[in-house]
């Protein structure tokens, strides 16, 4: 959670300038920005524990936030959280299990004994359009997804594997479809707790469906009138307004989801992936 300010539309992250009370919290560098008049800000994230008061006082969670901020601030949040959430599960040096401790303004963390220096992790994973020879879209809803909740497929990258080949198989395990044509359209930190979501479109070569049950709990292919029909009918939730599946969507849809719906669309909730 961050405290933010301001209108729908026109949210700003709360910042203040360092105090005494500081002194005592994880403390994290989040660089150098230009402002309005040439002069460089520097911007410092404090980590304190959440309280039961936070919502009221205006602490939203950036899953709710992210959207309506200016890209400084959702930039500032998303590398906060990241970090923070690295912070909080690497307090041990991972060679000999002794404490660590924060260095290098919270981007490394140092083990307190023999004084190795560990490094913010991020886990790359592909999410990927899958699209068939008749313009059809492979959506997939993950075994502890709600009914109607619909997304393109997505995974973590293994060792050894490069993106086109994760592409391919996590396609695969998950829907039993055979791809090729990995092409890459952009990416997305998602610091939920640690991802880079890289984002991929590829083309289908099978389509008969044969899903893994233990990852998902159903795949299907739509077209495009199908798809649009489900979103006016509120039978499906969309992926947040803040992930790259949304905009992957909206890429082969080739239009906007509140457009195509004809109304606000019902969002539903990514995985921690």
């Amino acid at each position: 959670m961050a405290p933010a300010d301001g209108a729908a539309g026109s949210l700003g992250l709360v910042l203040r300038s360092p105090s005494a009370a500081d002194g005592g919290l994880l403390a994290v560098f989040l660089g150098l920005h230009p402002g309005e008049d040439g002069e460089r800000t520097a911007y410092l994230g404090v980590v304190e524990a959440p309280t039961d008061g936070d919502r009221d006082a205006g602490w939203q969670t950036l899953r709710a936030a992210g959207a309506l901020l200016p890209d400084l601030d959702a930039s500032l949040a998303a590398t906060l959280l990241a970090l923070a959430n690295w912070h909080r599960s690497h307090d041990r040096c991972s060679r000999c299990g002794a404490p660590s401790e924060p260095a290098s303004a919270g981007w490394v963390r140092r083990c307190t004994r023999d004084g190795s220096q560990h490094f913010p992790r991020t886990d790359p994973s592909v999410i990927m359009s899958v699209i068939d020879d008749d313009g059809r879209l492979l959506l997939g809803r993950g075994a502890t997804w709600p009914a109607n909740q619909f997304s393109v497929l997505a995974g973590f990258v293994e060792p050894g594997e490069s993106l086109e080949a994760a592409v391919a198989r996590e396609v695969l395990e998950e829907s039993g479809v055979v791809v090729t044509e990995v092409s890459y359209l952009g990416s997305q930190p998602w610091p939920f707790p640690s991802s880079l979501m890289l984002g991929f479109t590829a083309r289908a070569v099978t389509t008969e469906l044969t899903h893994d049950p233990t990852e998902m709990a159903e795949v299907r292919w739509v077209t495009r009138a199908e798809y649009a029909a489900l979103l006016r009918s509120g039978a499906i939730r969309v992926p947040g307004s803040i992930s790259i599946a949304r905009r992957i969507i909206e890429r082969w849809l080739g239009a906007d989801l509140e457009v195509a719906a004809g109304h606000a669309v019902i969002e539903g909730w990514r995985p921690t992936t």
